[in-house]
């Protein structure tokens, strides 16, 4: 049995599955909230399964790129739980779970995730006869340079606002496969599926040295200074 976690976006969620395949999945609107409620929504999981702790045999969670808080929460948990149960850990991309649906489609994969207002994080993967493939490692660019680069047929997937797809249209127009939005959704039934192929490969990361991917450092604001009180008098 294999616990998959997924709390790299807004949309956060969870599944169980048993040598990759689905058993049960949740899927839920987050809004940044993954503190309080990824906890409760592993236990409803389970409860849902009949299953107990206990029964899950590894922990597979996506590691980024994406939000920061969120990371940290999914993989803090992970990491306590495969400690607790003394179980295999595996961290996988964020990129290549969004990616990964649409290996059918044998066409090179981009999938976006929002990294700021002008930059994007995005890498590039491909199915080829029977390999799974990364073609391009994990980085920061923008949309404008992105559809600037791309010369061949593109499926983009993952984090597409609107105004997004029209600009991706609009530059590459018939290179351009964008699925609906639906379709896009982040599913932890995906994370599961590529956690089991590389934990039969002997895949496993160590506990201690397991973070989440960030491509860029988090953004550290100055406290401001507290303003002195006027009425303050002088001893």
């Amino acid at each position: 049995m294999e616990l998959a976690i997924d709390t790299s976006s807004n949309i956060a969620s969870t599944a169980l599955s048993h040598k990759g395949e689905l058993l049960s999945e949740l899927t839920w609107q987050s809004t940044y909230n993954h503190t309080v409620e990824l906890i409760p929504n592993l236990a409803y999981l389970l409860k849902q399964a009949k299953l107990q702790p206990s029964s899950i045999e590894a922990i597979i969670v996506a590691k980024g790129p994406g939000s920061f808080n969120g990371l940290r929460v999914g993989i803090s948990v992970a990491k306590g739980m495969a400690l607790s149960l003394n179980i295999p850990l595996l961290g996988i991309s964020t990129l290549e779970v969004e990616a990964y649906p649409f290996s059918y489609s044998k066409l090179p994969i981009r999938p976006i995730l929002k990294a700021s207002r002008q930059e994007i994080a995005t890498a590039l993967y491909q199915q080829e006869d029977d390999h799974w493939r990364r073609l391009e490692e994990e980085h920061l660019t923008t949309l404008r340079t992105l559809c600037d680069q791309s010369n061949q047929e593109t499926l983009f997937c993952g984090e597409i606002s609107s105004d997004m797809a029209n600009e991706i249209h609009q530059t590459l127009g018939e290179l351009a496969i964008i699925p609906q939005s639906i379709a896009r959704l982040p599913r932890a039934g995906y994370l599961a599926a590529l956690g089991w192929q590389r934990l039969g490969r002997g895949e496993r990361d160590d506990l201690a040295t397991l973070q989440p991917m960030y491509l860029r450092p988090p953004q550290i604001t100055k406290p401001k200074e507290r303003r002195k009180n006027n009425a303050e008098t002088k001893p």
